[in-house]
């Protein structure tokens, strides 16, 4: 019966073979293409996908077929095309790198992808040693070097995409048929958009199979809005096919083939089209509705559902419960299972599943062969129900919601007894049992939201999967907060589902604009801080403390953060002995925004920071990529701000330091912003070759992997607008300069962190002006970066759009406008003291020229002097006479400022400047 089903299918889809085969004649010329076979549910798609890998192997190319269903194959990350590996690697072919793979997938069968890849790729296994060894010192402490992490998963999807190139070139050309990839995994995902863009000339074609039914789920339509982005970078790689449903001819000969030999009625085949459409699966259970004696009184359904239920009453009771609780446990279930949750002896539901699936054939046996590699440590018997659309008419039709509701709790607790070989569960039944135990109401929200906070912990540090991670730990917070408000467990998991996701999503805050989210993330944060005080857990309310300072930051701007950061360092300091790594790590991000408001003060918290990381033992972890993430970020910002207060020697030597060990180290995700400072530093010492050649290192090591990872971090548009600011100097190179200061305000704006925003705006004006662009655009851009620093407190950005409007207007003739604009700049300096990111001498040598032009010659004299005594103090600073003498006379404003001031100047002094915030969410 089964067999006949399968054949079934298969009237009338000559096209669709066709149209594959087409895919396997090209592929044997060496053109490499890829197509996407869509269908609804029952339209015979995964079936069509089976037929052409049984009619095509031993051909001219090696066909191999996978799914994404979770009954198949290993699962996890990037599952399918392990699972291709698998397969291909099994033969003994010679090769190094096949040979690696072949002994990879042996010893680690049921291996997450990492363990995997380290294990088969020569050099690799420290990298992802180092992302695993965050994961887990992040979920320790609260915080995570997240910004770190995503090239690891980037690696892995490459490497695991050129070992199937190299399967691929290695024989025969191989056509890989993946089925139901409307279920891909994030993993899978990422790595075929890598396997695309290399895929052009390669022995090696994909036939996608598509259920458009799931395009309604989440995954579905991410699926399918990948498709289309996939389809318009690539249209002439990528085809689509759809699976229609078969005509009225098809279906005449499916019943004379079904029904041999017996009497059929006539007309009963165009009343099976007409009833059902020619939908293959609706056409198989109306043909299994028909007994010999029906005559032309056989009834037709008139849907699916109706199908399936005049084929369940004809089942005893018994069997009935049994095939309800199955359907509900999933497309696939275990007879242990049922047993447990029945009372039925196993054996007794193990005859009575057998006898259903000789008579009735809705559900069959999987022998062990066919059961994936994750069941292997099972000890199980494994049954499928015949399709999905049966499964869930079953599921939905034959009972009510409150006993699904108690089904599902059932199943859990069930599954979770299943006989074994050791203690844990593998993690595809950890996510049934998560699931069903959401699925079973607010009566298990409690246990749904722990099982699904353990899920995000082991998928983010086993499988380095991220965005899973972020998903379980959305879901356990759905589930927290079913909870009664105020009840302990409530809290705790909120405090620790939000603590992960915040930590986990940091990389990709989008300042002011994630509050559109529900909720936002400070919001999250601070329902997470609430609960943390509730539960009165000291180190729990600094952890959550630290991480509000981080999300007040990105959405409301420094005051506030301000605050928050130090009442974290308070709490950590008051936890002892035990918060020393949380206090260390609060005492990194405090100073790294209080230099922001006072830069002494900011430098004092950082080497108090430091000091506590040379003495506290607990600290030398050397092993712990937490505390190296905190240790590198709290050198580079200790050189920064020595830099900023005039102490270039000093800052120049810890930079190079911090650049130097940085380069050495697996996970490099710091460099950016290191290279960014010594950027800073070069520019201002007069060395531009060498701040050029820093900045370009910077943005190489962010794009190598920015089309893969979708996402870059803020410090790519900061170099980008500094590199523009260098190259507006050359008049040669103005337009390099606009194309480069326009792509990184681009970007600017669509990431929009609150911080870095008036940076790349001032030094967007700052290029305008040095290559004579758009006077009126600049004056726009100074006026919306005084209006947000308004309210941001932002204030030496608020100084530099002062200075930069004061200098314009001055340019423009209008010197009693540049003057309110220069001293509104002068007074917040007065009141402010030095201030990162600015230069002081700066400031005073543009009041001193707007004051000149306005004939106030006094005054303009002794702030001249005075910025001449900064640029001294500073070249005091710097033993090397070399660098000394480029200092002062190689810098513009340095220049300037040693000769002869114009009381009016019609022209627009070019300085080396670099406006802004320097210190940007890292």
């Amino acid at each position: 019966m089964r067999g006949r089903a399968v054949a079934a299918v298969f009237v009338d889809r000559e096209d669709s073979l066709a149209v594959i085969g087409s895919i396997a004649r090209r592929l044997e010329e060496g053109d490499s293409s890829v197509l996407v076979v869509e269908g609804d549910s029952g339209m015979g798609k995964s079936s069509l996908l089976a037929e052409v890998h049984r009619t095509s192997s031993g051909g001219a190319c090696r066909v191999v077929l996978v799914s994404c269903v979770p009954g198949l194959g290993r699962g996890g990350e990037y599952g399918p095309f392990l699972d291709a590996l698998a397969e291909l690697s099994s033969s003994s072919r010679a090769g190094k790198r096949r040979s690696m793979w072949a002994r990879a997938l042996g010893r680690g069968a049921v291996s997450a992808a990492p363990a995997l890849v380290s294990l088969a790729i020569p050099g690799i296994g420290g990298v992802v040693d180092a992302g695993t060894a965050a994961v887990k010192s992040a979920l320790a402490t609260g915080s995570i070097p997240a910004d770190s992490l995503g090239s690891v998963r980037t690696i892995m999807a490459h490497q695991i995409s050129e070992a199937l190139l190299a399967e691929a070139r290695d024989g025969a050309p191989l056509l890989l048929l993946i089925d139901d990839v409307q279920l891909f995994d994030e993993g899978s995902r990422e790595l075929l958009h890598i396997l695309l863009r290399k895929l052009a000339g390669q022995p090696l074609s994909l036939v996608l199979g598509l259920g458009s039914y799931t395009s309604t789920t989440a995954s579905g339509a991410e699926t399918a809005q990948l498709l289309r982005m996939w389809e318009t970078r690539h249209n002439l790689l990528i085809a689509r096919h759809r699976i229609g449903a078969l005509p009225d001819w098809a279906v005449s000969d499916l019943v004379s083939a079904r029904l041999r030999g017996q009497d059929v009625p006539a007309g009963f085949a165009a009343q099976v089209h007409s009833v059902t459409g020619g939908r293959p699966v609706f056409v198989d259970q109306v043909l299994k509705l028909w007994r010999p004696g029906y005559g032309t009184d056989v009834p037709l359904p008139h849907e699916l559902p109706h199908a399936v239920r005049e084929r369940f009453r004809g089942i005893d009771p018994e069997v009935q419960e049994l095939l309800v609780l199955g359907a509900t446990a999933g497309q696939f279930f275990f007879s242990h299972t049922l047993a447990e949750v029945t009372g039925i002896p196993q054996v007794r539901v193990q005859d009575l599943l057998h006898r259903v699936a000789d008579e009735h054939g809705l559900v069959r046996e999987r022998r062990r062969a066919d059961m994936p590699r994750w069941a292997d440590g099972l000890h199980i018997d494994w049954y499928d129900f015949e399709h999905r659309a049966l499964q869930s008419c079953i599921r939905e039709g034959q009972q009510n919601e409150g006993a699904r509701l108690l089904r599902h709790a059932q199943v859990a607790e069930a599954l979770e007894r299943l006989p074994r070989a050791g203690e844990d569960l593998p993690r595809e039944v950890r996510v049934m049992i998560a699931d069903h135990l959401r699925a079973a109401g607010p009566s298990r929200a409690a246990a749904s939201a722990g099982a699904h906070y353990r899920l995000a912990r082991s998928v983010a540090v086993d499988e380095l999967a991220f965005i899973q991670a972020e998903k379980y730990c959305r879901t356990a917070l759905d589930s927290a907060r079913q909870l009664p408000l105020g009840e302990p467990e409530r809290d705790r998991l909120l405090v620790e589902a939000a603590e992960l996701l915040l930590s986990l999503t940091e990389v990709r805050w989008k300042g002011s604009g994630s509050e559109a989210a529900s909720p936002g993330i400070d919001s999250l944060a601070a329902e997470a801080e609430e609960a943390a005080r509730r539960l009165g857990d000291p180190l729990l309310m600094a952890r959550t403390a630290l991480l509000r300072g981080k999300t007040l930051l990105a959405v409301h701007g420094l005051d506030p953060s301000l605050e928050k950061h130090q009442e974290a360092v308070a709490l950590a300091r008051e936890c002892g002995p035990q918060g020393t790594e949380a206090l260390y790590v609060a005492l990194v991000e405090y100073g790294r925004q209080l230099p922001k408001r006072n830069l002494e003060a900011g430098l004092r918290v950082l080497f108090e920071a430091e000091e506590l990381y040379a003495s506290a033992a607990e600290l030398g972890d050397v092993a712990s990529p937490l505390l190296q993430h905190a240790r590198n970020l709290n050198e580079m910002q200790i050189g920064v701000n020595l830099f900023d207060a005039g102490r270039f020697d000093e800052a120049l030597q810890r930079l190079l330091r911090c650049v130097e060990r940085l380069n050495r180290e697996a996970m490099r995700g710091e460099l950016p912003i290191a290279l960014n400072y010594l950027a800073q530093l070069h520019i201002a010492m007069g060395d531009t070759e060498a701040a050029e050649a820093a900045l370009t290192r910077a943005l190489a090591f962010e794009e190598e992997y920015q089309e893969e990872r979708e996402t870059i971090s803020g410090w790519h548009a900061y170099n980008h607008a500094l590199l523009a600011l260098i190259a507006s100097r050359t008049p040669e190179r103005a337009p390099e300069a606009l194309r480069r200061i326009q792509a990184a305000w681009l970007e600017t704006q669509e990431t929009w962190l609150v911080n870095l925003v008036p940076i790349v705006r001032n030094l967007y004006v700052d290029v305008l002006m040095a290559v004579g662009e758009n006077s009126r655009l600049a004056l726009q851009l100074i006026g919306d970066t005084l209006v947000e620093t308004e309210i941001t407190k932002m204030e030496r950005s608020r100084i530099a759009a002062f200075c930069l409007r004061s200098r314009l207007r001055l340019a423009q003739g209008d010197a009693r406008s540049a003057v309110v604009d220069a001293r509104a700049a002068y007074a917040i300096l007065e009141e402010r003291g030095a201030m990162p990111a600015l230069r002081t001498e700066e400031v005073l040598y543009d009041v001193s020229r707007a004051l000149a032009a306005a004939d106030a010659e006094e005054e303009a004299a002794d702030l001249l002097e005075r910025a001449r005594a900064e640029v001294r103090r500073k070249a005091d600073s710097i033993g090397d006479p070399r660098q000394r003498a480029r200092f002062l006379n190689a810098v513009p404003l340095n220049q300037a400022l040693f000769t002869d001031v114009p009381s009016e100047s019609a022209g627009l002094a070019v300085t080396v400047r670099d406006q802004g915030d320097s210190q940007t969410q890292g």
